[in-house]
């Protein structure tokens, strides 16, 4: 890839940013999305809306920009919460750290490598990539000192804004926590991996072993019931009432009739339309609304188990209960909204078998996605490209085309490859059967994260072969 192709991704994504933002900007002064911006503030303060026509709306204008960075954190922490603050936090940190790389870069590393061979420079614009790396300095040269210093200096740095970065975040999450009130999950434990009893129940086994144990700060527990598949066709048929329950009350005109004709297949006759039931038809049919099944509950191995003291529930939480570390296996209870029901009902000793099946089904993915990463770096060298695709020779004469081509076509086919990734660690992240949505979505981010880190030492290595070669 040449400089001027770079320049032309560049620029294009920069021109994209730009007018993204100026759409927001005008977006955002429309009265019909101010509910969709300001929910927050709308509430708060109960502001009516203007519906008057104002030519200000139409205009796009960068000072809620200003605006933003003038924001303290303080009224960013009281405004849109802790993680709000988080995510800033880690914005300012790579700023700082792309700032400190591009600086040292550009006057330090850049000039060294493109003067390290003796030879005609060409116009920057027309300049290959590669001369601009490591690859073009010569062998034993005494300035490869420069690039040791960049990186110590670089790696120094972050791991020293990293440490200030936790520091001041674990301070905040630390006082979250203090200023936070008591949640019933705070004194609640989970438990799973019940073991089973021939002669007592799930609920007479849990209330043993934990008046036994943990007498003192134990008060109560509730065991986690498995719903059927006939309770399931139930709820089903209540909510399908309640849609259509609409109609109990409409009326049809007696003396209007069906029309009726034969299906063009089968020959069968067919009705256009059916009467529906009028109330005095309905008075002696029994309303599903209330109607009551007694179903049986199939008892899960798993419990919700409530302490005294926040202090009780995070030592049962933590420690060991039995030998045997697939029973009686205890963790903190997530929040009631936060609970991904359906995988209670997995047995603990499934999980294992779970989480090491996701885990190969995404190193095969990762695998996998090598197919498209190995066909975007071939398009980003404009003789392998002829050479893949005869029939692009006669378009890639243009310089323009050429620029596109190489220099932002590969981004934009990486970034629609890539949209894939999330989804698919989201499902990965599914099956490894976990119990809370945001346990369910930190692991799907562990593994994007993964996949990154994995294709970008993916594509440095495609890169060193090439320059080696």
């Amino acid at each position: 890839m040449k400089v001027g192709a770079l320049l032309t991704s560049a620029g294009i994504n920069i021109g994209l940013c730009i007018l993204f933002l100026s759409f927001y900007s005008i977006l955002r002064k429309q009265p019909q999305n101010v509910k969709v911006y300001f929910g927050r503030r709308i509430v708060e303060q109960h502001k009516r809306l203007r519906g008057a026509f104002i030519l200000e709306r139409f205009v796009p204008s960068p000072s809620w920009i200003v605006r933003s960075l003038q924001c303290t954190e303080d009224e960013i922490l009281s405004t849109a919460g802790l993680d709000a603050v988080v995510f800033n936090r880690v914005l300012v940190f790579s700023i700082h750290i792309f700032s400190l790389a591009a600086i040292l870069c550009l006057f330090g590393v850049l000039p060294l490598n493109y003067f390290g061979q003796d030879m005609r420079h060409e116009r920057i614009p027309s300049t290959s990539l590669e001369t601009f790396t490591i690859g073009n300095m010569k062998e034993k040269s005494i300035w490869l000192w420069v690039h040791c210093i960049a990186l110590y200096t670089i790696s120094g740095v972050a791991c020293f804004l990293l440490y200030m970065e936790y520091k001041r975040i674990a301070r905040l999450r630390l006082l979250h926590l203090v200023r936070t009130m008591s949640k019933h999950s705070h004194f609640t434990v989970l438990v799973r991996g019940i073991p089973k009893s021939t002669h007592e129940s799930f609920n007479s086994v849990v209330e043993s072993f934990f008046t036994t144990y943990h007498a003192p700060s134990y008060l109560s527990h509730q065991v986690v019931y498995k719903v059927g598949k006939l309770q399931k066709i139930v709820t089903g048929a209540k909510k399908v009432y309640r849609k259509f329950k609409h109609f109990k009350g409409t009326t049809v005109d007696q003396t209007c009739r069906s029309v009726t004709y034969r299906c063009c297949l089968c020959g069968v006759s067919s009705n256009s339309f059916q009467l529906l039931p009028t109330e005095e038809q309905e008075r002696g049919k029994p309303c599903v609304k209330n109607s009551n099944l007694n179903l049986p509950a199939e008892e899960c191995a798993a419990a919700f188990v409530f302490f005294k003291t926040r202090y009780a529930a995070l030592i049962v939480s933590k420690i060991l209960q039995t030998s045997n570390p697939m029973k009686w296996v205890t963790s903190l209870a997530p929040e009631p909204k936060d609970m991904y029901w359906s995988n209670l009902w997995l047995p603990y000793k499934q999980l294992w078998i779970r989480r090491i099946a996701t885990l190969l089904g995404s190193i095969v993915f990762m695998f996998i996605f090598l197919v498209p990463v190995t066909f975007i770096q071939g398009l980003t060298q404009l003789e392998q490209l002829q050479q893949r695709l005869p029939f692009l020779k006669g378009l890639l004469k243009g310089k323009i085309m050429t620029q596109l081509v190489t220099g932002y076509l590969p981004s934009v086919i990486l970034q629609i490859f890539l949209y894939t990734v999330p989804p698919t660690m989201m499902m990965f992240a599914t099956l490894e059967g976990p119990i809370s949505h945001s346990e369910r979505k930190k692991s799907a981010c562990c593994k994007v994260l993964y996949f990154t880190i994995w294709n970008v030492s993916l594509s440095m290595s495609y890169q060193v072969l090439q320059l080696t070669n």
